[in-house]
């Protein structure tokens, strides 16, 4: 993409566009949530996305690509970016690998590496392809640069089973709200990266201009011109122009032309500020469904003793029922302020049911059946289920007064008339081993075992006048899949519950990353989403993406919070739960290489021409 001849170098050393690219990384990292707490940058807030922030961090990248002179130094430059990014992402998974895996610490520093140096070359790909053939309109680079992102991004997290964590839209949480219920976190992605172009562009114009005109001669004025002796000026040339203002160097009839261009800027950048306006715009097609009183219990069990007979799960199976029981006290006691759904983490059970006898299950079980149908509170519980011979999942069991009844009059306890729901999205090297990956499972002590995937898509469970769709720990990353759900818009889910155990990495920024997640899954598509975790973020959120309720983290207590569920569907959830993500997929597709067909050079020598 440079302005320069092949063959001529780019203006700045190597080392300072590896450090801008370093620097700009580490910035889009810290953009998905901001993890320091004694310091921060303008506009920036702990524990918060920094939208702006992440836009600049894309412009420092796009300011090094526009310096390149190769293909191969821009994929390398694009590489470094992105490594770090990632890197700085998900480093707490060194937590996992050494603090409770037992792995040597440079080894775990090694696989945090390799996994964001191997991902990264979804994005060097792309920024090799605009490289190479990028075309000579600004425009045209904008568009194409945030289509080849917008599809790294995708193939990152779904190829080979994908890891999108910390994709650069949920970044946008705040800034781009009213663009989430639309076009989802790919589209914010794309916007965003199609603003920190623009914003790259205009500081390489003004500083080029500035540059001319600095080094531009003095005008001396001569009184003998006609002696020979003209007035030398240096006005700045069209080409300086046309990157500033694009269809100045065609005169009035150029700007004219660029008024399209200029009015979707504009709105683009209105709708960042448009305050309710926008924010409602893609949820006006959904309406309240009434009101859930909910408990979200976080058991705070440390990691390191959560599947320890004498210390983490004889805390766990003491204490879930105890809330439980408490619950249903109180629920008997005022009926209509008492809760009417009490949530339980991941794995709050961390036995087979079959392993846990009549002493655990009898007296949970009685006092739940025990409740009047009128007003009865329901249990969402995690825990595993399964048998060596039929396999094992990481499943949801809803307990009803009636289901709890049934369950009781069996001997061992079996799911039979217990709503359940079996985890789709496993995680790798968690819950089930990529092949030729077993030596490396086998250097840690973390219980790992191959699970059995659930259906796609389950039924929500139909409680108290809502519908209620569970899904577990990261699977709230993949909005697709839990938009499946969506196809039918009377059996659609009116409510959304995650319940997650992300002890595994401790107390890091990862708590506040994956509360932003699901943040973007509430907004998306228009449903509440509650959170009960083990260490956090337990958290309500609203279905326009606001936390209304939030736990301390790292405590051990519950949250006691009232829902609204929603109906209806926003356009996102319409459009994704016909046809998934292959919109975008295809639309940026053919968008880059419609904008690759636009371009006036064929590459030479390898190297590429910047406009």
């Amino acid at each position: 993409m440079s302005r320069r001849p092949p063959g001529r170098s780019a203006r700045g050393s190597g080392f300072f566009w590896w450090l801008v690219c370093v620097l700009g990384g580490a910035l889009q990292a810290v953009s998905i949530a901001w993890p320091f707490q004694g310091w921060a940058l303008p506009g920036a807030v702990p524990g918060q996305p920094s939208g702006g922030w992440q836009i600049a961090s894309l412009a420092m990248l796009v300011l090094a690509l526009q310096y390149a002179t190769r293909v191969g130094q821009a994929m390398w430059r694009g590489w470094v970016f992105a490594t770090v990014w990632l890197a700085g992402t998900f480093w707490w998974l060194f937590v996992s690998m050494h603090t409770y895996g037992g792995l040597p610490a440079w080894m775990a520093v090694l696989a945090v590496l390799a996994l964001a140096g191997l991902l990264a070359l979804y994005y060097a790909l792309a920024v090799g392809f605009l490289c190479a053939w990028a075309p000579l309109s600004r425009v045209a680079q904008a568009l194409m640069f945030a289509a080849l992102w917008t599809l790294a991004e995708l193939a990152r997290g779904h190829w080979f089973t994908g890891f999108p964590w910390g994709a650069g839209g949920y970044a946008q949480a705040d800034l781009m709200t009213a663009w989430a219920p639309l076009v989802g976190v790919y589209g914010m992605g794309f916007l965003a990266a199609v603003l920190g172009y623009t914003l790259a562009s205009l500081i390489s114009g003004v500083w080029r201009w500035l540059s001319a005109w600095l080094s531009s001669p003095v005008n001396h004025r001569v009184g003998r011109a006609a002696q020979g002796v003209g007035m030398v000026t240096a006005a700045p040339t069209a080409r300086v122009q046309a990157r500033t203002v694009p269809g100045l160097s065609e005169g009035w009839w150029g700007l004219v032309r660029g008024v399209p261009l200029w009015l979707a800027m504009g709105a683009l950048l209105l709708s960042l500020s448009g305050g309710g306006v926008w924010r409602d715009l893609g949820q006006h097609g959904t309406a309240s469904t009434g009101e859930l009183r909910v408990w979200l219990l976080q058991g705070n069990v440390p990691q390191d003793q959560k599947f320890e007979p004498g210390t983490g799960i004889a805390l766990a199976l003491d204490w879930y029922p105890r809330q439980i029981a408490e619950a249903v006290a109180q629920r008997r006691a005022t009926p209509v302020s008492g809760p009417q759904l009490v949530v339980a983490p991941e794995t709050a059970v961390p036995l087979l049911p079959s392993q846990l006898g009549p002493d655990f299950w009898q007296p949970l079980l009685a006092n739940l059946a025990a409740q009047p149908a009128e007003a009865a509170v329901a249990a969402l519980v995690g825990l595993p289920l399964g048998s060596l011979e039929e396999g094992y999942t990481n499943s949801v069991w809803g307990l009803t007064a009636e289901a709890a009844g049934r369950a009781a009059a069996q001997a061992p306890v079996r799911d039979g008339g217990i709503y359940r729901y079996d985890k789709h999205h496993l995680v790798p090297f968690g819950e089930f081993i990529p092949p030729l990956f077993r030596w490396f499972t086998n250097l840690m002590n973390i219980p790992l075992g191959d699970f059995n995937r659930g259906a796609l898509p389950q039924p929500a469970w139909n409680l108290h006048g809502q519908r209620i769709a569970p899904n577990i720990c990261y699977e709230d990353l993949f909005g697709e899949e839990l938009a499946a759900s969506f196809r039918d818009a009377a059996a659609a889910p009116t409510v959304l519950v995650n319940l997650s155990n992300i002890a595994w990495f401790g107390d890091t920024i990862a708590i506040q990353q994956h509360l932003q997640i699901s943040r973007l899954r509430a907004m998306e598509l228009g449903r509440p989403m509650l959170r009960a975790t083990n260490t956090g973020a337990t958290a309500v959120i609203d279905h326009q993406g606001r936390v209304t309720h939030e736990l301390q983290r790292l405590t051990r207590a519950r949250l006691e919070a009232t829902v609204e569920g929603r109906e209806g569907l926003t356009p996102y959830a319409r459009w994704t739960a016909q046809w998934g993500l292959m919109p975008l997929w295809i639309g940026c597709l053919v968008l880059a290489l419609l904008m690759a067909s636009l371009r006036g050079l064929r590459p030479r020598g390898g190297r590429t021409r910047r406009r």
